[in-house]
């Protein structure tokens, strides 16, 4: 009777809470002049602002209903929980041996509007004229020799087809340059980037009519810094002049497979930013001739940043020849969600094997070998087809010229208009004055005689890409940008890319997963630290103390957007570059990581001192520690230990995530005696684990203290840590060591337990409150799964694999994956040892195997971390030859054979398993997330690095966790994998019900994740901070928490950056104005909806941007095209935005 009395009055009290929320938010949207004039004045008009205001009142309304609605079921769930019991503050065991912990009790709801349901669900008559897919699915995949163009077919004309329309040839020089690869960047730099640059300068000046295109700003900036203002000029001349294009305008041409979007966009914000503060000039298209691959994530983000046209080339060749037959290689690609044209790009597909001259004048390698000036005798580079090019002179110029143009007639025969592009060039061409020479006086002679002989039908010159593109729309009659009358709209993407036989580039989607797992830790650390700067300076602005505030601290920054970009080139995040060149990688990755780490801790400092006057700014004294360190470049994080006394050690925790979280932070201490204490005051329950040496023996270096904590939005939450003797609230983790047989050495650590069993071979099981896990008595691997309130175990079987490599011919390598056939049970000749740790935040069992690791864990908390079982396998595969480990879960889901993979952590592509095709064919990228469903569940494998995935067969996942191979795969590396790191790969598998079905929808080419899954991916990537304050000799001022949000964000939306955008006057200098990123997630209602642990509402896209930041006015809103090179109209102070589902829109703001 007395529970329900209490849960009655905390019932009332939220109901009290609601109405009075309610009141202030009415108060809130106001019109007051005085918050009016500290923030700007806007061009609006009146009636605009009223329907401003009752937009808001409306959304305000509605979000208040929602609440109240929810009242109810949080009070039946407080009542469940037992929260507000008496006595219900210490953590106790259920019967069934399965700890219950005790939380605030804060209610949290779920609350999705059912209009933003419908765009997962209303898909339905979505079609483009070509779906990759269902091309997979038409293809043969037959390989049948074409002739001359070997991997297609015999190209046929009427030499008559071009009187009335003559054929307009654009032909493109360009150098391919890796910013690292057989060499470092920097060496890349020094012995051949820098005298293109300087040949460019002064060859292009020769003759107006030389073009040029250049890709990669990293090379281009580190030219520029050297350049005096006469070279500086004469280069800006021929740029803005057309001479010399900036084509797609990125940091570096990046790899598609394995990125993280947010890094896709940071590296093309910062090469774009970089033009336009340094040159004045918007790149128009795109251009990416060597990523391994190309995703459908790259013309959306291309299409936001108001590029209008897009050039692609490593397709597999099967669907490349499918596509020339069609004339289809110049195509509208679409997004798969777009049910109109509003993502449409303008993309050309390149059709031959490769973007060296060779391959591109026509399908004859042949002939266009002998149209590469370069290759005349007595230079380095020959051709391997035996003829050799003639340097054009007038008795050979009339059959030169009708030679190379039967193959320009050829190749425009793939095409709908009567425009070719032939682009001229390689991997770190015209590095010599010669060279530039040698191409561009041979080609004018040959262009002059074409041009000046009207019955060849012909008019050639050289061209930028966009001059190219502009021709086509032209004869198209069409905008720039503009679908031409006729051509194909296509959506889907072109993974696994083959270049020939069954040589599929699949292996690079693991190789080197240290540095894959070491990217996405840097990116998590620079969005961190974008935010915090960002709000830092801007509050430091407000109280006017912009003077004392480490501005400096944005040369760190732009130094960790650059190193961080600079890694996302096609053969950094791939793995795919030397040995030497990796470590050079890995050091500028790391010092960025250590940069990154100290901008940090500055802005935290100055948001958390309860009064700013107290602050002062000592580079040599930081106020708090790192959370962890590492020692080298591959070494592995160590975390930082925290001496304990009786005076309070502060621990400051950074949520990066919008969204409140309730999360497990563990930190490692001195002592076992340790008490742990809110902002507030109040004692919380932590549990003691130990660090471990070995399997079985625990580490003298400290103890593991981890606690639930509540975190604000992307903010900093404060605690206390003491040593204490009143330390009820401190309970030991129990472990036992399953010995299997083994004789092993145990350790313990006074007070923590350690028990030894002999393991047997039944099933054993930890729980939490939402999980049961089975596991196998012989192996310590998972075996099954129970969800909360269901009756039924689900099968959830974890195994390990060995691939091998073919015994002959060609091998696996960097890029290729060829295995020898299906793979073997990973086997040893002794049974694991395992360790069982239970307590009550978290269990977890440890299988030690001789080759990895595997740890799971579960959390025993309300909300997303605690429905997902948390994955670490720790692997060393460093005495093993050509062989790759992978994991493998077999379910009951009937899935047959399709499977879902994501793109770019962007969006979800449906994958089918085709039987036709090699297993090697079958691998994709997983830079995010994979899963499988049937009509009862969804399973899903989140990662936090990129890997490679497949579904082999029903109900099945499998990933590549480590690849060690002995030898070069011939693609121009020289080097096999054998610098393998010791790397901890981490996942989380989450298991969902799906509560309705739509058979239609499952068969459409798009999916999307629950609002859960993607939480849980979020939270997997961007893991919360612990920052030791540091002690100080004169004690440390009043510190307090902080929350940069006023209010909640839709629980669909992602703030992807908040990044300071660059002064435009002085270099390495912050501006008074920030981009905000922000992306509206598409998501699947048809998931079972849990509780997310904190109050997630959906809004149909609404946001009010100027309310957002607390204690912060909001000066301007400018919307901006992606890479803010474009700016819209000012937008009013109470103006709500809207974004469409999957959109993602960039905002200038200015903040004080």
């Amino acid at each position: 009777m007395k529970l329900k009395k209490q849960v009655t009055v905390c019932g009332g009290a939220i109901f009290c809470v609601a109405v009075f929320s309610l009141y202030l938010m009415l108060d809130r949207v106001q019109y007051d002049p005085a918050r009016r004039q500290n923030s700007g004045n806007f061009p609006r008009s009146q009636i605009s602002v009223l329907q401003n205001r009752i937009e808001q009142l409306e959304q305000l309304l509605e979000e208040n209903h929602q609440i109240i609605s929810h009242i109810k079921d949080s009070v039946l769930e407080l009542t469940e929980t037992g929260v507000g019991a008496p006595g219900a503050q210490l953590p106790y065991r259920n019967p069934n041996g399965s700890w219950v912990v005790p939380f605030d009790g804060r209610p949290a709801f779920l609350s999705v509007s059912p209009q933003d349901c419908q765009f997962a669900h209303g898909r339905r008559g979505h079609k483009t004229d070509l779906q990759m897919l269902d091309v997979y699915s038409l293809l043969n995949f037959d390989n049948l020799d074409g002739g001359v163009w070997k991997q297609g077919f015999e190209i046929t004309y009427d030499p008559g087809e071009w009187d009335s329309e003559p054929l307009q040839v654009f032909v493109v020089p360009h150098s391919h340059n890796d910013p690292g690869w057989i060499k470092t960047f920097d060496k890349y730099y020094s012995d051949q980037t820098q005298h293109i640059f300087n040949n460019m300068l002064v060859k292009l000046q020769e003759d107006p009519r030389r073009k040029f295109v250049w890709s990669e700003i990293s090379f281009f900036a580190k030219w520029w810094e050297s350049a005096d203002s006469q070279k500086r000029e004469a280069m800006r001349r021929l740029i803005l002049g057309g001479q010399l294009e900036m084509v797609t305008g990125g940091w570096v041409m990046t790899d598609e497979a394995n990125v993280h979007y947010f890094a896709m966009i940071d590296q093309l914000i910062e090469g774009h930013q970089w033009l336009e503060k340094n040159i004045g000039v918007t790149p128009r298209s795109g251009w990416a001739v060597d990523p391994f691959g190309h995703s459908a994530t790259m013309p959306y983000l291309l299409k936001r940043a108001n590029l209008t046209s897009m050039l692609i080339q490593r397709v597999h060749y099967s669907i490349k020849k499918h596509l020339s037959a069609t004339r289809s290689l110049e195509f509208m690609w679409r997004q798969a969600w777009d049910l109109e044209s509003g993502t449409d790009i303008f993309c050309h597909m390149m059709p031959f094997y490769s973007y060296d001259v060779p391959h591109t004048c026509g399908p004859d390698p042949k002939i266009c070998c002998q149209f590469d000036f370069k290759r005349l005798p007595g230079g380095r580079v020959n051709c391997p087809w035996k003829v050799p090019p003639r340097a054009i002179v007038e008795a050979n110029v009339a059959e030169r010229a009708y030679l190379l143009l039967d193959q320009y007639r050829k190749k425009s025969k793939l095409y709908r208009s009567k425009v070719v592009l032939v682009p001229l060039g390689d991997d770190f061409r015209y590095d010599k004055a010669q060279e530039w020479d040698q191409q561009y006086l041979n080609y004018h002679r040959l262009f002059d005689y074409m041009n000046s002989h009207p019955e060849m039908h012909v008019h050639a010159q050289f061209g930028t890409l966009t001059d190219y593109f502009d021709a086509v729309y032209k004869a198209n009659n069409v905008a720039q940008g503009a679908r031409p009358p006729s051509y194909p709209v296509l959506s889907g993407d072109f993974f696994a890319y083959a270049d020939r036989e069954d040589h599929y580039w699949s292996g690079y989607y693991t190789s080197r997963p240290f540095y894959k797992n070491m990217d996405r830790v840097l990116e998590s650390h620079l969005r961190g630290a974008e935010i915090l700067f960002s709000l830092a300076l801007a509050h430091s602005r407000r109280a006017g103390m912009q003077g004392r505030y480490p501005t400096s601290d944005y040369t760190l920054l732009t130094e960790a957007r650059r190193n961080i970009g600079l890694f996302q080139h096609h053969d950094a995040i791939t793995g795919t570059a030397k040995e030497a060149v990796v470590i050079d990688y890995g050091v500028r990755l790391l010092r960025s990581l250590v940069g990154l780490k100290r901008v940090i801790i500055n802005a935290v400092h100055f948001l958390i001192l309860r009064n700013k006057d107290n602050y002062h700014f000592y580079q040599t004294e930081p106020f708090l520690e790192t959370d962890e360190r590492r020692a080298t470049q591959d070494s592995l994080p160590q975390r930082t230990l925290i001496e304990l006394d009786s005076t309070p050690r502060f621990l400051v925790l950074f949520n990066p995530v919008e969204q409140e979280r309730l999360s497990l932070v563990t930190v490692l201490v001195n002592s076992a005696r340790v008490r742990v204490l809110t902002e507030e005051g109040q004692t919380i329950p932590v549990q003691l684990s130990a660090q471990w040496s070995s399997i079985s023996e625990m580490s003298n270096d400290g103890y593991q203290a981890t606690f639930a904590a509540r975190l604000p939005a992307l903010g900093l939450a404060v605690f206390q840590l003491y040593d204490s003797f009143d330390s009820s609230l401190t309970l030991h983790s129990d472990t036992v060591l399953r010995l299997n047989g083994h004789k092993l050495a145990l350790r313990s650590l006074d007070p923590l337990p350690l028990r030894s069993l002999p393991a047997d071979q039944n099933t054993f099981y930890i729980h939490s409150q939402s999980l049961q896990l089975g596991f196998s008595g012989t192996t310590g691997l998972l075996e099954r799964i129970k969800l909360k309130d269901d009756q039924q175990e689900v099968k959830l079987q974890m195994e390990f694999l060995i691939y091998g490599t073919r015994p002959s011919k060609d091998k696996s390598g960097a890029y290729l994956f060829l295995p020898d056939g299906k793979p073997k049970p990973y086997t040893q000749k002794e049974p694991p040892v395992v360790r069982v740790e239970e307590g009550p935040l978290f269990s977890e069992v440890v299988a030690s195997y001789q080759h990895f690791q595997l740890s799971v864990r579960i959390h025993n908390l309300p909300g997303v971390d605690g429905l997902s079982l948390d994955i670490t396998t720790m692997v060393d595969i460093r005495d093993q030859a050509n062989k790759e480990l992978a994991m493998r879960l077999v379910t009951d889901i009937q899935s047959e054979g399709t499977f879902f993979t994501d793109l770019n952590g962007f969006q979800i592509q449906p994958r089918r398993y085709f039987k036709k095709l090699p297993i090697q064919a079958n691998f994709y990228p997983m830079p995010s997330m994979a899963y499988i469903q049937d009509s009862q569940h969804r399973l899903t494998l989140h990662t936090a690095q990129a890997l490679g995935v497949s579904s082999l067969d029903n109900g099945q996942l499998e990933v590549i966790l480590d690849r060690r191979l002995m030898q070069d795969d011939n693609r121009g590396l020289g080097q096999g994998l054998k610098d393998n790191k010791r790397t901890a790969n981490m996942f989380r598998i989450l298991l969902e019900r799906r509560a309705s079905i739509n058979k239609v929808q499952d068969s459409q080419p798009v999916s999307f994740p629950s609002l859960l899954s993607h939480m849980t991916s979020v939270f997997l990537n961007s893991g919360v901070l612990a920052l030791p304050v540091l002690p100080k000799k004169g004690g440390i001022p009043p510190l307090r928490s902080f929350a940069p949000l006023s209010g909640t964000m839709p629980c669909d939306y992602h703030l992807l950056n908040l990044r300071t955008i660059q002064s435009q006057k002085e270099e390495q200098v912050p501006s008074p104005d920030a981009a905000l990123l922000l992306h509206r997630k598409g998501f699947d209602c048809g998931l079972e909806a849990w509780n997310l642990g904190f109050n997630c509402t959906t809004t149909q896209g609404k946001l009010s941007i100027s309310g957002l930041f607390q204690g912060l006015d909001v000066q301007s809103i400018h919307p901006m095209s992606l890479s803010l090179m474009y700016a819209g109209a000012p937008l009013s102070n109470g103006s709500l935005i809207r974004l469409d589902p999957m959109e993602i829109s960039t905002f200038r703001l200015r903040l004080r």
